[in-house]
């Protein structure tokens, strides 16, 4: 890749963090050629715009930095933003020292059909995953995406979460040990909030149609209550896990969140809790983690 940063707000550790070497990416990946276009003031891009073009992306970018052979979604389910997902990893990492192998237990609490969090994890650190997923169609395709790299997939381990209710209970057995939590939450408290949130995406863009380049089921977009409570129901149902887990985090979208969950975390009684600031472009977003130990 080049020398210059292309997010200077990523983690250290992370691999995206310098431009993206577009012929490189090619070599990993000869589809992506078909959407890389001169750039106006040199060099190389693609239209970050076009969802097509942003998967077939994705794909080259797990192939080149981790070696992961077979990446797809579902249409109209969320493309993550590979950087982005890998900065939350690396701060988790930074939680238990960097600590690296299968020993490492983590529970991704809403893994999607992408499933992205445990194949990163797994290839970057060699951690062992649960892959928690409420969606029976989500939870098949990310068995599948699984199933097709080899390298990681006896690493992960997806089970289907029955309650929408719940985060722990249902996918976490009574005996099972925990390093580690992870959870993107659903941000809006209603499908017209999601939709809304759609338009002004398509709007920074500079979209004129309906298409997106995250996409995005109702699952994955909103839930009652929306993020706030969402999380506030995460960190209650903590304390079932609290001996037998070092550390639960999840993404917060919205800092204006975080002094009310920071006062539920102070009603449960959790011992440290750390915010961890990330960002990625104009984007910003937060790590919220705690721990009973």
């Amino acid at each position: 890749m080049n020398s210059a940063p292309l997010k200077p707000g990523l983690h250290p550790r992370n691999r995206f963090r310098e431009r993206y070497d577009f012929p490189a990416l090619i070599t990993a990946c000869p589809s992506l050629a078909a959407y890389v276009r001169p750039a106006p003031h040199g060099g190389l891009s693609l239209d970050f715009a076009d969802p097509l073009a942003v998967k077939i992306l994705n794909q080259a970018l797990l192939k080149q930095a981790y070696g992961l052979e077979y990446w797809d979604i579902p249409p109209g389910n969320l493309c993550p933003p590979i950087p982005g997902r890998s900065d939350y990893i690396h701060y988790l990492a930074d939680l238990i020292s960097g600590q690296r192998g299968s020993a490492v237990r983590v529970l991704d609490i809403g893994s999607g059909a992408n499933c992205i969090y445990p194949l990163i994890g797994a290839s970057e650190y060699g951690w062992s995953f649960i892959a928690a997923e409420l969606d029976p169609q989500a939870h098949r395709w990310a068995e599948k995406l699984v199933k097709r790299n080899p390298k990681v997939a006896s690493l992960i381990d997806c089970r289907l979460q029955k309650s929408a209710t719940e985060c722990f209970r249902g996918v976490v057995s009574d005996k099972e040990r925990l390093d580690l939590t992870m959870c993107n939450p659903p941000f809006h408290s209603s499908a017209a909030e999601a939709a809304e949130g759609a338009l002004r995406k398509q709007k920074n863009l500079g979209q004129k149609s309906a298409r997106l380049n995250f996409g995005g089921h109702n699952g994955e977009l909103w839930c009652v209550g929306g993020e706030l409570d969402f999380i506030r129901r995460m960190i209650t149902q903590s304390l079932v896990l609290a001996p037998r887990c070092r550390w639960f985090s999840t993404l917060v979208s919205k800092s204006a969140h975080l002094p009310r969950l920071q006062l539920s975390l102070k009603h449960v009684k959790a011992t440290q809790v750390k915010v961890m600031e990330m960002s990625q472009g104009q984007k910003k977003s937060r790590i919220l983690a705690w721990t009973f130990q």
